[in-house]
């Protein structure tokens, strides 16, 4: 076994779930490839021992395509614990989003798009978000209609949060996003390419309600943690980021 391998094993014994929480495992960003991809099946075994609920955060597939979702539909098929996931920017380039999504939500996933569910105890609010950029930076409905309709893009998928917010009924709420709600956890990207890792309005929106931690993927040179203007936790669980379990995924709990 590596240094890293015991490592590992060592931070695994050393995590004790609160009693009365949820320990919820996130990763995003699995990018699976219709050839030559990693199977992920142990990993899922892995977190279905570690972890009551596993949250997706997009980008589940590479490249969109129906065959990319049947392979890690069989790898989840090692998941014995409920899943939640909403889809990310990679899981709409074939134009295949409604197959991709027939096929993950009969593998058991409880795949959200401006919709909550709650698993044991634990209000789960999703939507993939887009992209507008932060804070003052954050781009204005001005000019070019294509310009119009990104920002409208933007504030629809805000409006999905929302209404997915508006649902949850637990007094402990994640929400679960693809792209970021803020610049934080976006920081270590070029930030010539900021504008199209998520969008503050995201964030306006999820400081209106009592979320407890929220999740997203999207940015793989970013930073795990931050928090919203509001003081939300946030994390960046992209599979790329280093994080606190030294594994792929993130374990918070609720």
């Amino acid at each position: 076994m590596s240094k890293s391998d015991k490592a590992a094993e060592k931070q695994k014994s050393d995590r004790k779930k609160p009693e009365g929480l949820q320990r919820i495992a996130a990763m995003g960003d699995l990018h699976v490839k219709e050839h030559g991809s990693e199977s992920y099946k142990d990993l899922f075994a892995e977190i279905s021992q570690e972890a009551d609920i596993l949250v997706l955060t997009g980008d589940l597939t590479d490249l969109g395509k129906v065959k990319e979702a049947e392979l890690l539909a069989a790898d989840l098929r090692s998941c014995s614990i409920p899943m939640v996931a909403v889809l990310g920017n990679h899981d709409y380039e074939c134009g295949c989003v409604e197959e991709v999504t027939h096929i993950l939500k009969d593998a058991g996933v409880h795949l959200l798009e401006g919709q909550a569910v709650e698993i044991n105890g634990v209000g789960f609010a999703g939507a993939k978000g887009f992209a507008g950029g932060f804070g003052r930076h954050m781009l204005g409905s001005f000019g070019e209609p294509a310009i119009k309709a990104m920002v409208a893009e933007s504030v629809e998928e805000t409006m999905r949060l929302e209404n997915a917010l508006r649902q949850v009924r637990s007094e402990r709420a994640m929400v679960v996003l693809h792209y970021a709600p803020i610049r934080e956890t976006v920081e270590g990207e070029p930030e010539e390419i900021f504008p199209f890792l998520g969008s503050s309005r995201l964030a306006e929106t999820i400081d209106r309600f009592p979320v407890k931690a929220v999740v997203h993927g999207h940015a793989h040179r970013g930073r795990y943690e931050g928090r919203t203007p509001g003081g939300a936790p946030v994390y960046n669980v992209a599979s790329h980021i280093e994080k606190p379990t030294g594994r792929p995924y993130a374990l918070l709990d609720l």
